[in-house]
């Protein structure tokens, strides 16, 4: 899926090399000046190191303790919420939404084996969110799938696939890959491999962060459509996205108005796809999301009509 950049939540390894660092610095400050310091001196600074590695070590485990409850606190709150997108019948919806936008069909399915390169310079797009060989999921799909079935027929490609990461190129992939995937895709653990990962990584914390910020379905599927579409990063990926909606409106759970948050969160991403591109198509935002908020279905209840790139599309 298009990327602009990765969330890395790395307190733990800051602190780690914060303290490994103050242990090795002395000596090394000594070292450099041709010389090791005194045993005496030595000493003192190993007794410092060892404090300074224990305040790290400690530090690590407030930070974790402080995550820990603060995620079962956010867990409790989305637990207390209705299903809403994760309802079977809602899920079944939001994939044939996006569908229409991504593969200009409302039958899903038939995208397990979709794969060609669309020119985004994203590589390959590829299965039923539209994983990329440029943009690392595509990659980790593979990767997951090949450790639970080590002989499937992709899991020779993936040494071209890690060579190609983050880059548009076919090297090592080209038409073979193409019909490898093609074939694969038959398989039935494969599909669901494909569906695993589609939660893990898009559907999943959409719904979770939506429901944080107060959102009914529809605002769920909001935010899922633009995680799939714009990647989890920041910048021009959803988190960047979600962070300047944040600053212009507030979102329910601050006491916001709902509607009024959603149209902040759709102008901004109607944006941010016009900067980078100023013919691009945002009828997936103009004649369907939007629609639907301007209805006032934030349930996002059928019958629903909304038309996408010219096309009606109408689940009864």
């Amino acid at each position: 899926m298009k990327r602009t950049g990765f969330l890395l939540f790395a307190l733990a390894p800051v602190l780690i090399t914060a303290a490994v660092y103050g242990a090795t610095s002395e000596h090394a400050a000594a070292d450099a000046k041709g010389g090791r310091p005194p045993a005496s001196q030595s000493r003192a600074a190993d007794s410092r190191a060892a404090v300074e590695r224990a305040d790290g070590r400690a530090a690590v485990e407030r930070a974790d303790g402080r995550a820990a409850v603060e995620r079962a606190a956010d867990d409790a709150a989305v637990a207390a919420r209705p299903a809403g997108l994760a309802a079977p019948a809602k899920k079944e919806l939001a994939q044939q939404i996006v569908a229409s936008a991504e593969n200009s069909t409302l039958n899903w399915r038939t995208a397990y084996g979709y794969i060609e390169d669309i020119g985004d310079g994203q590589g390959y797009t590829a299965g039923v969110v539209g994983f990329c060989t440029g943009t690392h999921d595509l990659l980790t799909l593979v990767e997951r799938y090949t450790r639970a079935h080590p002989d499937n027929g992709l899991a020779r490609y993936l040494p071209a696939l890690r060579a190609v990461d983050g880059t548009d190129s076919h090297a090592g992939l080209g038409p073979d890959f193409v019909a490898a995937w093609r074939h694969e895709a038959r398989v039935a653990a494969f599909r669901e491999a494909q569906d695993s990962e589609r939660d893990r990584v898009y559907f999943d914390p959409a719904v979770r962060l939506a429901k944080l910020d107060g959102l009914g379905t529809l605002g769920q599927f909001i935010y899922y459509d633009a995680l799939v579409m714009h990647g989890p990063g920041t910048g021009d990926g959803f988190q960047g996205l979600r962070e300047r909606a944040l600053r212009e409106a507030a979102p329910p759970s601050e006491g916001g108005d709902e509607r009024t948050y959603l149209r902040t969160f759709l102008d901004v991403r109607r944006a941010a796809m016009k900067a980078k591109d100023p013919d691009r198509d945002t009828t997936r935002i103009d004649t369907a999301q939007r629609r639907f908020l301007d209805e006032g279905n934030l349930g996002l209840d059928t019958p629903l009509r909304w038309q996408v790139y010219g096309e009606t599309y109408h689940v009864p």
